[in-house]
C-alpha cells in the first residue's frame, strides 16, 4: 500500500495546478478512480468525482485539487515529499482515494463518495457546485492538513471589503486646506478595528473578531493632496457573529464617521463573504475520527477551531449532516515556499482513514437500530 499511495502524490504534487488550471490533474484523477473500480466522472464545473457501493451511510470525501500560484521544484528528501500543494493538500486527497481504495476492495457496507474539488483557493466554485448537485450524504470529511493527530472542527467566516475614500484634491503646499484621502482612509481604518460585539470572547483568537489591512492604493503627484485611496480590508469571524451583522455595524460607522465631514465621501464594496461553521464535537463523525486516531496513532485526538476558512464552511452550513475536516501536514507551510509533507503521516491518515471509516459504518448502524 505504502509504496502505490507514495506514487501517487507524487504524481499529483508533479502536476502544476494553481487555481483555474485543473484539466490536467482532473483528468488524471477520474482514470485513476476508474483503475481502482470506482465509477468516475467529471462534473460540469470539472470536479474530479469517484463512488462506490450502494446503501448506508453514504460518506462524502472531498479534497481539493487547485493550489495557490507558485511552483515548488517536487523533491524526496529523506521522509519528507517536497512540492506545491503537497500540504495544501494534495495529500489529504490522495489519502482518501487510497483509502477509498482498500474500503472498496474489503467491501465496505456503505458507499463512499470522493470529490477532488476546484477553486478552493479562489471563490469555491466546487463546493458551491457539490452543495448544488445535492448529493444524499449522511457524513462528509473535507480533506485539509489539519494534522495527523487533530481533527479540525470549526472554522472562523470570513468578510472581504473594498473602501474607497474620495475628497477634494488640492495643492500639498497648503495640506491644512483640504482633507486627504489616505488619511481619512486610514481614520475609518482604525475606527472599523475597534467594533466588537457581546457575543465575542475578547482573549480568545477564535471567538473575537479579528481584521487585516489587506492592501492600500492611493496618491498621485507631489504637489496634490491625495484625493482617492483605496483599502482592501478582512474581518475573520467567528461562530456566534454573521458577517451581514458586522458589515451593518461597519457601515454604521462609517455614516457617523462621514456625518460632519461632508467632503468626505466612503464607499464600501462586499468582494467576497464567507460564513463562520462550528461542527458538533460530539458527533458521531468526531467520535470515529478520534477512535481512528487512537488506534493508529496510540493518542486522542486534539479538537481545532481554526481562524482561516475553507470548503467546509460553504457545505456546512448548507448541510445539516456532521462535517470535518482532516488531513496530514502542517498547515503551518500552507501557501509557503517551504510546503511539504511527512510521509509517514501521510501514510498514517491513510490508515486512520479507513479505521474511522470503518468505525463510522458500525455506530452508524448502532444508531439505526436504535431509531
Amino acid at each position: 500500500m505504502k509504496d502505490y499511495a507514495v506514487n501517487l502524490l507524487t504524481r499529483l504534487v508533479r502536476i502544476y495546478s494553481p487555481t483555474g488550471n485543473a484539466d490536467e490533474i482532473s483528468n488524471l484523477l477520474v482514470s485513476e478512480m476508474r483503475s481502482l473500480g470506482f465509477r468516475s466522472w467529471k462534473d460540469e464545473v470539472g470536479n474530479a468525482i469517484g463512488e462506490f457501493g450502494t446503501g448506508n451511510p453514504t460518506i462524502l470525501l472531498c479534497g481539493h485539487m487547485d493550489t495557490v500560484p507558485g511552483e515548488i521544484p517536487f523533491r524526496l528528501e529523506g521522509n519528507k515529499l517536497f512540492g506545491r500543494g503537497a500540504v495544501d493538500a494534495k495529500s489529504a486527497l490522495a489519502a482518501m482515494i487510497v483509502a477509498s481504495s482498500i474500503l472498496l476492495k474489503e467491501g465496505f457496507p456503505g458507499k463512499i463518495i470522493v470529490i477532488g474539488a476546484i477553486d478552493e483557493e479562489g471563490k469555491g466554485k466546487g463546493v458551491l457546485n457539490i452543495i448544488k448537485t445535492k448529493f444524499p450524504a449522511d457524513y462528509a470529511i473535507f480533506g485539509e492538513p489539519s494534522g495527523v493527530d487533530q481533527i479540525t472542527i470549526a472554522y472562523k467566516g470570513s468578510l472581504h471589503l473594498k473602501m474607497t475614500c474620495e475628497t477634494m484634491s488640492g495643492h500639498s503646499a497648503a495640506p491644512w486646506l483640504f482633507e486627504n484621502a489616505i488619511e481619512k482612509g486610514f481614520k475609518v481604518w482604525n475606527l472599523l478595528q475597534n467594533i466588537h460585539f457581546n457575543q465575542e470572547k475578547p482573549h480568545s483568537k477564535f471567538y473575537s473578531i479579528t481584521s487585516c489591512l489587506t492592501g492600500i492604493r492611493g496618491g498621485g503627484i507631489s504637489s496634490k493632496v491625495p484625493s482617492k485611496c483605496e483599502l482592501t480590508l478582512n474581518f475573520r469571524i467567528p461562530p456566534s457573529i454573521s458577517s451581514m451583522m458586522l458589515f451593518k455595524e461597519i457601515e454604521k460607522v462609517v455614516k457617523k464617521y462621514t456625518n460632519n465631514l461632508k467632503s468626505v465621501i466612503i464607499d464600501l464594496e462586499i468582494e467576497d463573504i464567507c460564513e463562520p461553521f462550528e461542527t458538533d464535537k460530539h458527533s458521531i463523525l468526531v467520535n470515529a475520527l478520534n477512535w481512528g486516531i487512537r488506534k493508529v496513532r496510540r493518542k486522542t485526538a486534539t479538537l481545532l477551531r481554526k481562524t482561516g476558512t475553507g470548503d467546509m464552511n460553504l457545505f456546512g452550513r448548507s448541510m445539516s449532516i456532521p462535517v470535518v475536516t482532516y488531513g496530514a501536514g502542517d498547515a503551518r507551510l500552507d501557501h509557503t515556499q517551504y510546503e511539504y509533507v511527512n510521509i509517514d503521516e501521510y501514510i498514517d491518515s491513510i490508515q486512520i482513514y479507513c479505521e474511522s471509516l470503518r468505525k463510522l459504518s458500525e455506530f452508524h448502524k448502532r444508531l439505526k437500530d436504535k431509531r
